[in-house]
């Protein structure tokens, strides 16, 4: 080898950043024995890190817990609890721990602490008189062993059913790693599963619902080898991009789970590397770029584009030719192969062939559109009943953007403004203006919020004959009002009754439009704590020891987000 191909390799190794170790692709070495499983029971997964959920990537290893809750949870490894959180939704509750070698892990959905932990989040619930809390330790102030009881596992937050969310994080980035990688496996000798490939003949156009899709039949040699159902190759004429529907299973379980790596192949020349082995919180919501978001939307199914579209920020793509697109120069027949692994190396492949036909005639339709949208640029529509005003980089592409009205809802305050189209995701958020008609008296201005098409809450305020919210989708929106107080419903308790042999009382309280914003609850004046589960719309309070026998009063106060409050009231003894 001469120095200058030496040299030239070096620095492709360097700019790759990239190892292969267990026959997986990787950026950098893991400690393989550092980490425990934060469970002592035989260890099967609901979900795995990078699995494709709606609006993200999933950021780590959910276990299973036998469908209950109450499995003790123990830290992973010897470190301190730098964070303890009690969310309304999401992870529920929380317990961070930092370790000494730089990483942090993190166990969500928990249905209670230990003690220590306990009386840190109820301290702080009754200092700032809320549930929800998020409370940042000093280091050493809760040292724990490896092993040592932090928590119980539960259902709380966003939770679909018991599990136990873990998460391994780069400390100093917190960055979420997969946490296979640290050796803590799930049994596994399943390959993946390829279902489908797409062949997306993208020519010059911009890549949107309208760009010509071609499904092609897959079937099984066995052996993780996958082929076309036909040996002819795929004709192409002009630029195209690939997509794969793949997804990894593991044996005797009826869960699918992401796979950790998709490499694509023209001649074996790498084209595109998709790696599931970290993914930045701030780039989770590109999910919806890197799959076929105008697919998904129509047919439930998830592609994954081995392309990216231009000011798609994910770097999950570890290698990418040409953003992912391919344009074959000459007419002769072309190699094409899909390798698809999972985190412990199981392998699948999908092998087949493409050729260039320039006579091959490609439907496309003529881009049109009000108004041309640039991502990088700020973009604005104006028109008589409705205005969107969009920073730069809210799009992931170029767009050719279109609005129209159409007839107003029995229960709307204006016309239905169709905002471009359902088929675009976006990246954040855009200024949308909505102009009510004549009906919205003044009376109602405090009570008006815009509203989706399909009737879910987007929010927003009356401002001088506007009514304004924040807005993260296209599609079609109209004013609506919210009136109506919350409702609660008493779940075991009644005026005067007596409740001495009960450990709560429990509510259930729900809202018809806005949404929930605030509750909360006194017994003989005094705050009173509220615990939440939105996903049940359950609202409980755990007696404190320290309340007396005799009589109290209870009142509990529940607001929406247009500021309708609902009121109850009731004594019991104890």
């Amino acid at each position: 080898m001469t120095k200058k191909t030496a040299l030239l390799l070096g620095l492709l190794i360097c700019m790759a950043g990239l190892s292969r170790g267990q026959d997986i692709i990787k950026s950098r070495n893991y400690p393989k024995n550092y980490f425990a499983r934060p469970m002592n029971i035989a260890p099967q997964a609901s979900g795995s890190f990078g699995e494709l959920r709606a609006t993200h990537f999933h950021g780590g290893d959910d276990y299973r817990t036998q469908q209950r809750i109450n499995i003790p949870v123990h830290a992973a490894a010897e470190g301190f609890v730098s964070r303890v959180r009690v969310q309304i939704g999401g992870g529920g509750n929380y317990v961070y721990i930092d370790h000494p070698n730089g990483y942090t892990t993190v166990y969500m959905h928990l249905e209670s602490f230990n003690a220590d932990l306990a009386k840190i989040i109820k301290d702080e619930q009754y200092k700032q008189k809320r549930f929800d809390v998020d409370v940042f330790l000093k280091p050493g102030q809760v040292p724990v062993k490896k092993g040592e009881f932090i928590a119980n596992s539960g259902n709380t937050g966003g939770s679909a059913g018991p599990h136990l969310h873990f998460e391994i994080r780069d400390t100093k980035a917190q960055l979420p790693l997969n946490p296979q990688l640290f050796g803590l496996l799930f049994p596994d000798g399943v390959k993946p599963i390829i279902r489908g490939l797409t062949v997306y003949d993208l020519g010059d156009e911009i890549f949107n619902e309208n760009t010509p899709r071609r499904h092609q039949t897959i079937r099984s040699a066995g052996g993780g080898n996958y082929s076309l159902a036909t040996t002819a190759p795929i004709s192409v004429n002009g630029q195209f991009g690939l997509g794969i529907n793949t997804v990894d299973k593991r044996g005797g379980i009826s869960f699918t789970y992401g796979v950790y790596s998709i490499e694509l192949f023209l001649d074996d020349k790498n084209i595109s590397t998709v790696l599931f082995e970290s993914i930045p919180f701030d780039q989770t919501r590109a999910i919806q770029s890197y799959v076929d978001y105008p697919y998904l939307k129509k047919s439930g199914v998830r592609i994954q584009k081995s392309f990216k579209e231009p000011n798609n920020p994910i770097s999950i793509f570890k290698h990418l030719d040409n953003q992912g697109m391919i344009e074959l120069k000459d007419n002769e027949v072309h190699r094409v192969k899909y390798v698809v692994k999972d985190v412990q190396g199981n392998k699948s492949e999908l092998n087949f062939k493409v050729q260039n036909n320039p006579s091959l005639a490609i439907n496309r339709q003529t881009p049109a559109g009000l108004k041309m949208f640039h991502y990088a640029e700020e973009n604005k529509y104006e028109a008589e009943n409705a205005r969107i005003y969009m920073g730069k980089n809210i799009l992931y592409n170029d767009l050719y953007f279109n609005y129209s009205q159409s007839a107003k809802p029995a229960k709307g305050y204006s016309e239905v403004q169709h905002i471009h189209n359902k088929y675009t995701p976006l990246f954040g958020y855009y200024k949308l203006m909505i102009k009510p008609d004549h009906t919205l008296p003044e009376r109602l201005y405090d009570k008006a919020l815009i509203v989706s098409a399909d009737g879910s809450a987007q929010g927003g305020k009356y401002e001088a004959g506007w009514v304004v919210a924040n807005v993260r989708e296209f599609g079609g929106f109209y004013i609506a009002v919210d009136t109506l107080a919350p409702n609660i419903r008493a779940r075991n308790l009644s005026d005067g009754k007596n409740v001495s042999v009960q450990k709560s009382i429990d509510f259930t309280i729900s809202d018809n439009l806005s949404g929930i914003a605030s509750f909360e609850a006194y017994i003989d004046g005094k705050w009173a704590l509220m615990k939440y589960d939105p996903k049940t719309r359950h609202i409980w309070h755990d007696f404190e020891a320290n309340l007396g026998s005799g009589t109290h009063r209870l009142k509990l106060e529940v607001k929406d987000n247009k500021g309708n409050l609902k009121t109850y009231e009731a004594s019991f003894s104890r």
